[in-house]
């Protein structure tokens, strides 16, 4: 199953002055990037329809290499800050539990149900 995950975000040249230094000494005139998601958060009913499997987080641990275990693709690793509702890795500290929703199959429709709307 394939990430979907830049569907519904533009993508726009970036001309920022924060970047007239690096944009200058490569010789370009801007950046490309996608706009930050806006993802919607689950509701109570949408966790209670998944089953999830706890793991303790430890240093080294990354959602790509979470992902890769859990779903057999490093490209699905958003799935898990956005299950958690914890963006980044460094929201992570040792011993924290987070939550690996399954089945994917039902994770990827509800997420489509709340962000493709």
């Amino acid at each position: 199953m394939s990430s979907k995950r830049y569907d519904n975000r533009f993508l726009f040249k970036n001309r920022s002055r924060v970047y007239k230094e690096q944009l200058t000494n490569r010789n370009i005139k801007h950046i490309e990037q996608y706009n930050t998601a806006d993802f919607k958060e689950l509701s109570q009913n949408d966790i209670m329809e998944l089953t999830t499997r706890s793991h303790i987080w430890k240093l080294g641990d990354k959602f790509y290499k979470l992902a890769a275990k859990a779903y057999g693709s490093p490209k699905l690793w958003w799935i898990i800050p956005w299950f958690n509702q914890k963006p980044l890795e460094s929201d992570y500290e040792p011993g924290e539990t987070l939550y690996i929703p399954f089945p994917l199959s039902d994770v990827m429709e509800i997420f489509y149900q709340k962000n493709n709307r």
